[in-house]
């Protein structure tokens, strides 16, 4: 995610010289530097100590080590965090009580500049910094602002973990046609390109999905024959648990990483 937003940042016109990164291991930074133009170091140093955003994004579970050697110096930073789960009650205390702090939610389409992400900014944040922190994470993609923080784990399992449901459903619906007599390559793209271009579809007409499927349902046709089974199979109820679980756990995973 983190050479996702640097590209893109990198596509909207900022200069790279102004981009610096901390990189603990040796080839992941080499492959920034080369990659990117970047400016990338193992430690902080001079161009680090004064910048004026700190962005991270580091695996949850590594976050309070990482925080370590830059607490020091965010004491004047719009600190914006894309760690997942991390709450920032937690990274606020990790950092000495700072407390101009982002937190984003974006997601992996954000690779091919296509994510979208949630971004939640407490009361103290500043509209500068909300543009600031919005400008960054529109490089790679979307952007909407949630109201509160626990919104994030509802955003989590809808756009976060969002990706995830849609390649199994493109994988559902070719193993369907396969199982229908239709060639794997034919039933693979059939399968993509029906999902990429209802999505396209729904993105541009700008009516409710709603309206659009039952455009498509002609009574007594082969689309209201299969969306009847989904009925009775209640896939609307089971996806509505699915979401919730994993709403559930991202809450549970948030209070599991900011213990002592």
């Amino acid at each position: 995610m983190a050479s996702a937003l640097i590209g893109g940042l990198l596509a909207k016109g900022f200069d790279a010289g102004s981009i610096s990164v901390i990189e603990r291991f040796e080839a992941p930074r080499e492959n920034l530097v080369r990659t990117y133009g970047v400016r990338a170091s193992a430690a902080p140093d001079d161009a680090t100590r004064g910048a004026d955003i700190l962005l991270l994004a580091v695996k949850p579970q590594d976050l309070r080590t990482a925080l370590a050697p830059v607490a020091a110096l965010a004491g004047r930073m719009l600190v914006i965090s894309i760690v997942a789960g991390v709450r920032l009650a937690d990274v606020s205390r990790w950092l000495a009580g700072h407390d101009r702090i982002v937190r984003s939610m974006p997601n992996t389409p954000a690779l091919i500049g296509a994510g979208v992400a949630a971004l939640y900014a407490p009361r103290g944040v500043v509209p500068a910094d909300r543009e600031r922190a919005e400008r960054i994470l529109a490089a790679v993609g979307e952007t909407v602002w949630v109201e509160s923080e626990a919104l994030l784990d509802p955003v989590t399992a809808v756009s976060g973990s969002g990706p995830a449901y849609v390649f199994w459903f493109i994988e559902q619906l070719a193993q369907s046609g396969v199982a229908l007599g239709l060639a794997e390559a034919t039933a693979r793209k059939l399968a993509l390109q029906t999902v990429l271009g209802a999505a396209q579809l729904a993105a541009r007409s700008g009516e409710p999905a709603s309206v659009l499927r039952e455009r498509v349902t002609s009574k007594g046709g082969t689309t209201e024959a299969a969306l009847r089974v989904f009925d009775e199979e209640r896939l609307a109820e089971r996806l509505r648990r699915a979401l919730e679980a994993a709403s559930r756990r991202s809450t549970e995973l948030g209070e599991q990483l900011g213990k002592d």
